[in-house]
C-alpha cells in the first residue's frame, strides 16, 4: 500500500506540472508577466514561488529544515525572470528537485520525522502538504491564463458542453483499473 501511495502521489504531481505547462504554452512571454494590478501576482511570480518552495522543501529534506536559510520567499513575488525561456528552465529545475526527492523515498521512510520551519511532521505529511499547496497555485496559474486567453483558451479538461459525450465515451469502455494520469500521458505522447 505504501509503495502505491508513492507512485500515485508522483503521478498527481506530474498531472499538476502538466496543467501548468499546458497553460503556459497558450501564453506569450508578455502574458506570463501580466499582472491584473500591482497587488496581484503574474503567472511568472507564481512560478517563482513554486520553484522557490520546491527547492527549499525538497533539497536535503531528510536532513535539513524545509525552509532553507538561503530561500528569499519575499523575492519570489517580484518580477525576476527575464524571459519565458528562463522561467520555463527554472520551472523544470524546481519540478526535477521535487521528483528526485520523491523518487528517493522508500515506503519505510514515510513515517520518518522531518522539519519545516522547526515544525516536525512525517515525510508522508510533508508530501501531502505540498500536494495541497502546489495545486492551489496551479489553479491560480490556470485561472490567470484563462482570463488572458479569454475565448482563445484551450480547455485542459472537459470543455464546456462536452460532458455528456465525454461520459458516454468512458462508459462505452469496459471497467478497468488504471491511474487517470496514464491516459493524460498517452494523449501527450500521441
Amino acid at each position: 500500500m505504501e509503495t502505491a501511495i508513492l507512485v500515485t502521489t508522483r503521478k498527481q504531481f506530474e498531472y499538476y506540472k502538466l496543467i501548468g505547462e499546458k497553460t503556459m504554452a497558450q501564453l506569450t512571454e508578455e502574458q506570463l508577466f501580466w499582472q491584473y494590478n500591482k497587488e496581484s501576482n503574474s503567472i511568472a511570480m507564481v512560478v517563482q514561488h513554486l520553484v522557490g518552495n520546491m527547492r527549499s522543501r525538497w533539497t536535503d529534506f531528510m536532513t535539513t529544515d524545509g525552509e532553507k536559510e538561503w530561500r528569499n520567499r519575499d523575492a519570489e513575488f517580484e518580477q525576476v525572470f527575464a524571459s519565458k525561456e528562463a522561467l520555463l528552465l527554472q520551472w523544470e529545475q524546481g519540478w526535477q528537485c521535487l521528483f528526485t526527492a520523491l523518487d528517493s523515498i522508500t515506503a519505510a521512510e514515510l513515517d520518518k520525522e522531518i522539519f519545516i520551519r522547526n515544525q516536525g511532521l512525517t515525510v508522508a505529511d510533508a508530501i501531502f502538504r505540498q500536494l495541497a499547496h502546489y495545486p492551489y497555485h496551479l489553479g491560480q496559474i490556470v485561472f490567470i491564463g484563462k482570463m488572458i486567453c479569454n475565448s482563445n483558451w484551450v480547455s485542459l479538461s472537459i470543455p464546456k458542453g462536452n460532458s455528456t459525450a465525454y461520459n458516454a465515451e468512458k462508459f462505452e469502455q469496459p471497467k478497468h483499473t488504471r491511474h487517470f494520469m496514464d491516459e493524460c500521458f498517452k494523449k501527450k505522447e500521441g
